[in-house]
């Protein structure tokens, strides 16, 4: 399917594509087809798709996949797939929001491991990544196309530029490998930024236990709220509930002599701490109410 076609659908069907939903759908079936083999995608497979656009990839997933669950948030491009017959028998089309869809459920119910395959909208990218390495125990692995910039900080090592929370979580949990690498000519409409098509594969065994990730985001997602400042800055705020029982005048010390306890240097920023450093922390922190996310400047949204 070539842009072309995509306009005469499109216009057709009277839709316009929204930036807001950052909907950019890949072009080439071909290109689309090595992805999906690239990705693993094999007839014994259950895979999931997240964000359907018009299909492209989504053909090329129930090619060579068992069975495809696509989902797709426009009931415009719903209404064009299912009119114009653009989706294989062994693909179910469910026209939802993915970041709202009950994941846990919907994995369960697979009574299998299952694949997900993605052109991830650029708007939802981030936080589906969090929900896969959350649920990271009933997939087999999860390929997506995102932003560049967002791979570099899923892949980011301690102390480069791009290092934060996204790193912290899947350095703790996952493999990253990207597998290919596509410019904005890929795609329709062009988007303005380059893209990478990244393999995540879950760690059979890892130092995370029960509750972990939810406490090793907390506490890393505080202190790279002020990345470029010593970790205590990030932390202060939320060191006030840690440690509400002492007199504020103590909160400092106090804070300073936890990080001491599990070997952190309080004087060091949050970039030049290693990940297995920040679950040590999250440990000895503890549980309470989320605490404060890092700011837009972090890039870790």
């Amino acid at each position: 399917m070539n842009a072309a076609r995509l306009r005469e659908l499109l216009a057709l069907h009277g839709l316009h594509l929204s930036r807001d939903l950052g909907q950019n759908f890949l072009l080439d079936a071909d290109f689309a087809d090595e992805l999906a083999r690239r990705a693993g995608a094999s007839p014994g497979d259950l895979v999931i798709e997240v964000g359907t656009g018009l299909g492209v990839l989504t053909r090329a997933l129930a090619a060579r996949a068992g069975r495809v669950q696509t989902v797709e948030i426009d009931s415009g491009l719903v209404r064009v797939l299912q009119a114009e017959g653009l989706l294989p028998e062994n693909v179910e089309l469910v026209h939802g929001d993915a970041r709202r869809l009950d994941w846990r459920r919907l994995l369960e119910q697979a009574g299998q491991p299952v694949r997900v395959i993605a052109n991830l909208p650029y708007s939802v990218a981030t936080p589906l990544l969090r929900v896969f390495l959350e649920h990271r125990a009933l997939l087999a692995d999860w390929s997506v196309m995102i932003q560049r910039e967002v791979a570099a900080r899923m892949m980011a090592a301690t102390g480069e530029r791009d290092y934060g929370s996204l790193a912290v979580l899947h350095r703790l949990a996952a493999d990253v490998e990207t597998i290919a690498s596509l410019g904005p000519e890929r795609f329709f409409p062009r988007p303005k930024v380059e893209s990478s098509f990244v393999r995540v594969w879950p760690r059979e065994s890892g130092p995370l236990a029960e509750g972990d990730l939810a406490r090793v985001e907390r506490v890393a997602r505080a202190a790279f709220s002020q990345r470029r400042k010593v970790v205590t800055n990030g932390l202060a705020r939320v060191a006030e509930r840690r440690f509400a029982a002492l007199p504020p005048s103590e909160h400092k010390e106090a804070l300073e002599g936890l990080l001491r306890t599990v070997g952190i240097d309080p004087r060091l920023r949050p970039e030049r701490i290693e990940p297995e450093a920040w679950l040590a922390l999250a440990r000895a922190w503890g549980d309470e109410p989320d605490v404060a996310s890092e700011d837009p400047g972090d890039r870790d949204g």
